[in-house]
């Protein structure tokens, strides 16, 4: 009993008042927002706008509360330096953080078709210097926000408006472009408050995704200095995605006959039915009343399916979160969760058309960790673009991998396993880029308050 409680995890306590929104908060639903690009000409003017804005910045203290619209902000390492704070700090950032996202294309397997002389102009532009987004429930709370922000913008001619993006639930219900159920399963932060759904996983340690905290081997991950700007932030994955759904729904129609058949096919790439319903819970039909109950859809782990016949091992699902399941190349999972807050943008293609119209829509994944430079690239180039991991050499993830036609699909059966061959690339990648997002006090220091 003494070592029990000697080793006992306990949870810290976090600032929530000090921490920004987005971090913690669910997008709403529906969810309706923007994501704009900021240039920085003047770091005085700068420095003003940011003293201005961030009592606009929503903190974490009521994070359950999303009916309200709320307001994130973070900043690319060059628009640090547009800042001109400390050198030590700058010093400080980690070497991937410096260097930026394109810099690092190989690491992440950023190439060939996703390559960064492929991506959109704007995110080969040097002016990127601050991303600020907005999130709402309703059109007209997102309309109010907006307003606010530009009247600050506008009093403060040393920056610039670069970009401004707006994205939308791209299909009601909460649904992707893909027709399937978004934004399921996030790891819970130890010390949020956050309700326990999963009996299967504990919560993690809060240090994995918020800095100033302990990580998940009882240390600190290395942060900025000093202590006052790095504490209570993050770091931030921000990349867009075209998604290529004309492409899936005719490459099902191809390699299933009945509409069932093709159902079950898509079931297995991602690792849930469209409802949201998890493959491991209903094997053989969809459950929409399951895919739609929060509480119960994330519930589970692999115990039960270690061969992977019910969820294949190179299913999206499984991959981004093996949970529980025997890897060949052994690895923490929790070292490796992120907290996505990705979200879609573009109109819907007609439903189950394999006819593209040409039109833009995607995905804007959005994401934080601790150390989010090491974990994506991690996550590329071990998790969605290899399969040494679970032992299927170079499949890569059929849902976000860089297949180019040539991508092979698994599915374990008896007697021998069925595979799918000559998968294109669904998703292609436009743009990318790191931030740091800073606690709310950290925004006062960095503006001189």
């Amino acid at each position: 009993m003494f070592l029990k409680n000697l080793f006992k995890r306990t949870a810290e306590k976090i600032e929530l008042h000090d921490i920004q929104a987005i971090i913690l908060r669910d997008r709403p639903l529906p969810y309706h927002g923007v994501n704009v690009f900021l240039e920085i000409l003047n770091a005085a003017s700068a420095k003003a706008f940011m003293k201005e804005i961030v009592p606009y910045v929503t903190n974490a203290k009521n994070w359950w509360d999303n009916d309200d619209a709320w307001l994130a902000i973070a900043f690319t390492y060059e628009g640090l330096k547009k800042l001109e704070l400390p050198q030590s700090t700058m010093e400080s950032f980690p070497g991937a953080f410096k260097k930026g996202m394109a810099a690092r294309s190989e690491k992440l397997m950023d190439i060939n078709e996703n390559a960064p002389e492929k991506w959109d102009a704007v995110f080969k532009a040097t002016g990127n210097h601050i991303a600020v987004s907005i999130f709402a429930k309703g059109v007209d709370d997102l309309n109010s926000k907006k307003a606010l922000a530009l009247q600050v913008l506008e009093k403060h001619r040393g920056v610039k408006l670069c970009y401004q993006a707006d994205f939308d639930t791209p299909i009601e219900g909460n649904f992707n472009h893909f027709g399937f159920r978004d934004g399921i399963s996030n790891p819970e932060i130890e010390g949020s408050g956050a309700a326990h759904l999963n009996s299967k996983e504990r919560p993690i340690k809060a240090g994995e995704f918020i800095m100033g905290y302990a990580n998940e081997a009882g240390n600190h991950y290395p942060m900025p200095q000093p202590m006052e700007f790095a504490k209570n932030g993050t770091f931030v994955i921000f990349r867009k995605y075209h998604s290529h759904v004309a492409a899936f729904n005719k490459y099902l129609s191809e390699q299933a006959k009945s509409t069932a058949e093709q159902e079950l096919l898509a079931a297995k790439m991602v690792g849930r039915w469209r409802s949201g319903a998890p493959l491991n819970m209903c094997p053989f039909k969809d459950n929409a009343a399951l895919g739609a109950d929060a509480r119960k859809n994330n519930d589970f782990d692999f115990s039960n399916d270690q061969n992977g016949k019910i969820v294949p091992y190179s299913s999206h699902m499984r991959r981004m979160n093996p949970r529980n399941s025997k890897m060949a190349v052994m690895s923490d999972v929790n070292l490796h969760r992120i907290i996505r807050k990705g979200v879609g943008y573009g109109v819907p293609l007609a439903e189950g058309s394999t006819k593209d119209d040409g039109k833009e829509r995607g995905l804007y994944f959005i994401a934080f960790s601790a150390k989010a430079m090491e974990t994506l690239e991690f996550l590329q180039k071990e998790w969605v673009n290899n399969g040494n991991f679970v032992s299927l050499k170079n499949e890569r993830d059929p849902i976000i991998g860089l297949n180019e036609g040539k991508g092979t699909f698994t599915m374990p059966g008896d007697p021998l396993p069925k595979r799918y061959i000559g998968m294109p690339t669904f998703n292609t990648l436009k743009g990318g880029m790191y931030l740091f997002m800073p606690g709310i006090n950290a925004i006062k220091w960095m503006s001189g308050v």
